[in-house]
């Protein structure tokens, strides 16, 4: 007999709490949102591993042994605080999306919204990745904006140099 979706959802939980960074706890992301937005992006059903890439934590996602993609937390500074986010690849290391975990500024929190995050999705490294270029900028959060996008094309290139050369699979 099979483990129950209640019980998937409850080993994912677990999971993603060891997979949480390290660093200080007003930078980590809340379990159930990270893995809320795992199953958002992956669908239900999935399998969530944690691979360490030297200090980073890279999450594998999988379903039923196939691969669907890599996706790792990340933290940068917005105006005055840290801004968590998740950058989620496919298994051929396009964007599948982004999704704000904690957004801490009293302004700009449009950068978590679903028409700015989806201009990311189905880029690869080899776009610009750069605000006025292929990403807009948000209004009252071009701080956010610029510190999200740079940070998600560190990432995006982190997971892709990572998965092209073996060291995540």
């Amino acid at each position: 007999m099979g483990i129950s979706s209640s019980g998937r959802a409850a080993v994912a939980f677990a999971t993603l709490i060891l997979c949480l960074p390290t660093i200080g706890r007003a930078q980590a992301a809340p379990p159930k949102k990270l893995a809320a937005s795992v199953e958002r992006i992956y669908g239900p059903g999935t399998t969530v591993d944690t691979l360490r890439v030297d200090s980073a934590r890279v999450l594998r996602i999988s379903r039923a042994g196939a691969l669907l993609g890599f996706a790792q937390v990340r933290n940068v500074k917005g105006k005055d605080q840290p801004i968590t986010f998740l950058v989620a690849i496919d298994s051929v290391n396009a964007l599948k999306d982004i999704d704000v975990l904690v957004y801490r500024e009293p302004y700009g929190g449009e950068v978590a919204y679903e028409p700015w995050r989806k201009q990311f999705r189905g880029k690869t490294s080899a776009a610009p990745l750069e605000v006025g270029k292929d990403i807009r900028n948000v209004s009252g959060a071009t701080i956010s904006s610029h510190s999200v996008t740079l940070g998600v094309r560190k990432a995006l290139a982190d997971l892709t140099a990572w998965h092209q050369a073996g060291r995540i699979k």
